[in-house]
């Protein structure tokens, strides 16, 4: 990937150039048009179950969709990612313009929409069915506009952005078929007006503290799993991280034992850590497991290594930290292209998808797809359409701007 195809060129002023296009315009119409039919298509993928690692059933409506509106070579890749392309003048620059197919409710989840005037309630109806939707309300758009981009757009419904997925479905394009082919990536998640530009990376471990057990009584002064499980979670309370950049932890879940009166032979907590500075997380993440070893340590002394118990650790997910810099032609031809919508510019530090070509040294950028939204993640989610066809504006306008040299 060379600097002349991912630098973009005159990104601060592109979006006022681009709509002096009379052929972006007409797209930028139907974008506006056009989403009744975008809000259709929301309710009905959000209503077909695709949880992480089982996002089939979506994959095969959005394979259809594609298909339906012409895209080139629409196929399903070894993973499940959903893939159509749409040839520009030339193949580079290359965009990779994607958005997740899965969502974080179970199998046998009550998926049903409900609908009060502007108001859409339902799992997933925002993060991501939105995405979705509006992917494909910039595809249809740029078709009636009859836009022929100076590069080629690939766009893509990826599986496993989610939780434990780990932005799986990215990582197996961007280090398989797509590896050094893709020039910029742009992914479109959930509802609101914001842009993300800061990377934040995750670390999530599963540690298992490991012992002998016993009797409570008759074993008693044997070391305990359950005790140094109590002395790693205080120490690790006391761990001071910076501010800025904000970097975060949090022991999320605990178990283990048998019963009140055994000495448990194991315990375990979940931690989930976060810093969009790939320092400060390593950092902290250094500091957990010194307070980690130093727990085990100070149970076994106090019982005089008597039963010790030792620490095991399973890595959970990770997702890399990093950030694409104000300055950068990217982010520069976001705010552009917000700005010159009449849109407020709004940035926040989160972990999507565009983590992943961040870290590969790809520009990349996740916006939002329009509307507002309430409930992420929950059963009662909410999705507010009122001016929503102004995210759809913006995805659309951003990727023609993002598919010039």
């Amino acid at each position: 990937m060379g600097d002349c195809l991912s630098a973009q060129q005159g990104a601060t002023g592109i979006g006022d150039r681009l709509l002096a296009d009379a052929a972006v315009r007409t797209a930028m119409e139907a974008a506006r048009s056009g989403e009744p039919q975008v809000l259709d298509d929301q309710i009905r993928l959000c209503q077909i179950a695709a949880p992480t690692f089982h996002e089939e059933r979506r994959a095969g409506e959005v394979r259809a969709l594609f298909e339906k509106l012409g895209l080139r070579s629409v196929r399903i890749d070894a993973l499940g990612n959903v893939i159509g392309e749409r040839p520009g003048q030339q193949e580079r620059p290359h965009l990779l313009l994607a958005a997740h197919l899965d969502t974080v409710f179970p199998e046998g989840t009550d998926l049903a929409v409900t609908r009060d005037g502007a108001v859409f309630t339902g799992p997933g109806i925002g993060d991501n069915c939105r995405g979705l939707a509006a992917m494909l309300g910039v595809i249809r758009a740029l078709d009636a506009g009859k836009i022929v981009t100076p590069g080629s757009i690939t766009f893509v419904a990826n599986v496993r952005e989610e939780g434990v997925g780990n932005q799986g479905g990215v990582r197996h394009l961007l280090n398989g078929e797509f590896r050094g082919r893709v020039d910029r990536f742009l992914s479109i998640d959930g509802s609101g007006i914001g842009f993300t530009h800061l990377a934040v990376g995750t670390e999530r471990y599963r540690v298992t503290f490991l012992g002998p057990g016993g009797h409570s009584y008759y074993a008693f002064g044997t070391a305990n799993p359950m005790h140094a499980m109590g002395r790693a979670i205080a120490e690790i309370a006391d761990i001071q991280v910076p501010a800025d950049p904000k970097t975060t932890f949090s022991i999320g879940r605990t178990g283990g034992g048998t019963s009140i009166n055994s000495i448990a032979f194991d315990a375990w907590m979940e931690i989930d850590m976060r810093s969009h500075d790939p320092a400060s997380l390593r950092a902290l993440t250094a500091a957990v497991r010194q307070a980690v070893a130093h727990a085990v340590d100070t149970e076994n002394a106090r019982w005089n290594r008597r039963g010790a118990v030792r620490a095991e650790w399973k890595e959970l997910g990770a997702a890399p930290a990093g950030m694409m810099p104000a300055a950068s032609p990217i982010v520069e031809a976001a705010t552009s292209v917000t700005r010159v919508l009449g849109l407020p510019i709004v940035t926040f530090p989160s972990t999507t998808d565009a983590n992943v070509p961040i870290s590969l040294g790809i520009p990349a950028l996740t916006i939002d797809g329009g509307g507002s939204g309430s409930g992420g993640h929950s059963l009662n989610e909410k999705f507010v359409s009122t001016d929503s066809w102004k995210g759809t504006q913006r995805a659309l306008l951003l990727a023609i701007a993002l598919s010039y040299p």
